[in-house]
């Protein structure tokens, strides 16, 4: 059979009652049920989030994985999926399952696999499973009711937090947190993690007011769940009203950190992602490998060079690097969505664990998220960066992709193009260390474009460079700085 499933950057994600039905989802994981078939009684971690049924398709899940004689641990609520994650490690799990599509608009769902460990689904894996999907036969599906399973002892019910919160504990002081006396605003942009930020630092001086906490799987006021600056106005100004310290935003299953600073301003993810491994390697001490997928900023190249780590670059996709991290070779790994993950845990983003990590960091230094900002660039140098978004016909993909693939540019934006690569994408890096990206998002049908430099100005020139090579309009472009 032709199999609509694909596996992208991170998981399979489809439109809700298009391709993302049901059907697909049960296939998806009898699929993943015969791939575990060779391990002695496995046991499958699922959780969900708040989207439209995301609970009836991980109940769906479960019912496939139970009618394969699989175990499973079912979370009792929705879920961030690094919290999904973190039980498929400290549980022992041969895999895990979270229904969820991240940051994709609220039409969409998506099935994200998690393998033993901990992490995503490397691209072996992934690919093993849209074969298996694929090769499946009408009627191949092998189910039970959740209440049956539950009775044979198939099923059992997960709360999330208690084990979670205590792994949190050994990595942040959260005492020293509830001590501060910190205005917090936590917008979950109504997702999975809501509440897990003001559980976890109740009881002190320090205060957090929550921000769309209410699910709501329309996403009212957003295009989509993504902490993304032009989707973070109400946080912006709910900091701003509160008088608050900072401001810390997570996208739909909160594996996504965004920072608004005391003043309302955005702080990007590059510089939250430099600033906590700053942070790691000035004030904590620690040492080890920096990862930065390649549309991360330059600035981790610096850091690399002032301390003495080496810095590893990957394709885009948290998988690539999580190798590194389980292996405890990485300090710290990181995308430029704003999906950052640390030795010691586990080998995947966490929202809600960077969002604790950024805010020890400003207890512990003094200073508002602005001068931070401020003391990372007296480090490193200043760096701008920003990065649009491309909506596209499906049909125009092949042609942008032959364009693009065709330019050998010797200059750009009036700059001298010192070297090209297609490590994901296509990369062009000037003679002043700034440099361009085009490439196809793995999760929607975008095309991004990329840039940094050391002022604002050379990164709109080389935006337009890049809109040029691909020949894409202007008129279409969504600004997702």
């Amino acid at each position: 059979m032709t199999s609509p499933i694909k596996f992208g950057t991170d998981g399979w994600r489809g439109v809700i009652a298009d391709d993302f039905t049901f059907s697909n989802v049960r296939l998806c994981a009898q699929g993943l049920a015969n791939h575990l078939a060779d391990q002695a009684a496995p046991t499958v971690v699922i959780g969900y989030d708040t989207r439209f049924a995301s609970e009836d398709f991980a109940a769906a899940v479960a019912e496939v994985m139970a009618g394969n004689g699989l175990r499973v641990v079912l979370c009792d609520r929705a879920t961030p999926t690094p919290v999904v994650s973190y039980y498929v490690a400290v549980l022992d799990a041969a895999a895990g399952v979270a229904i969820t599509a991240s940051h994709n608009p609220a039409r969409w769902n998506g099935f994200k696999v998690r393998v033993a460990g901990g992490g995503s689904a490397p691209d072996d894996v992934a690919a093993a499973l849209e074969r298996r999907i694929a090769e499946l036969a009408p009627g191949a599906v092998r189910s039970i009711s959740l209440d049956q399973a539950r009775r044979e002892g198939l099923v059992q019910s997960l709360d999330p937090c208690p084990r979670y919160y205590e792994q949190v504990a050994r990595l942040v002081d959260l005492d020293l947190l509830k001590r501060a006396g910190l205005t917090v605003v936590n917008d979950a942009m109504h997702g999975a993690g809501a509440g897990y930020l003001a559980e976890m630092l109740a009881g002190g001086a320090t205060r957090v007011i929550e921000l769309r906490s209410q699910r709501n799987p329309a996403f009212p006021g957003m295009h989509n769940p993504e902490p993304v600056e032009r989707n973070l106005g109400s946080l912006r100004e709910a900091v701003v009203k509160a008088g608050a310290s900072v401001g810390l935003a997570f996208d739909g299953d909160a594996d996504r950190l965004g920072v608004v600073d005391e003043s309302g301003g955005f702080v990007t993810p590059n510089h939250v992602f430099a600033l906590l491994a700053l942070y790691l390697l000035e004030v904590k001490g620690q040492r080890g490998t920096l990862v930065k997928t390649q549309t991360v900023s330059s600035m981790l190249f610096r850091l690399g060079q002032l301390y003495g780590v080496p810095v590893v670059e990957t394709p885009v996709g948290f998988k690539h690097m999580a190798p590194l991290i389980a292996r405890g070779e990485a300090l710290i790994g990181g995308e430029e969505s704003g999906g950052l993950g640390v030795r010691g845990h586990i080998p995947e983003r966490d929202g809600v664990l960077s969002g604790l990590m950024f805010l020890e960091m400003m207890v512990t230094l003094r200073q508002s998220p602005s001068e931070l900002v401020s003391y990372l660039f007296s480090k490193v140098g200043p760096h701008f960066y920003r990065r649009l978004d491309v909506p596209f016909p499906p049909e125009r993909r092949s042609e942008i992709l032959r364009k693009v693939s065709a330019v050998r540019p010797g200059e750009l934006a009036g700059g001298h193009v010192v070297r090209q690569d297609r490590l994901d994408g296509f990369r062009f890096v000037l003679e002043d260390e700034s440099w361009l990206v085009v490439r196809f998002s793995g999760t929607e049908p975008l095309l991004r474009i990329y840039a940094e430099a050391h002022s604002e100005g050379r990164v709109e020139a080389l935006l337009a460079a890049g809109k040029a090579l691909a020949g894409v309009e202007v008129s279409v472009l969504r600004d997702s700085s």
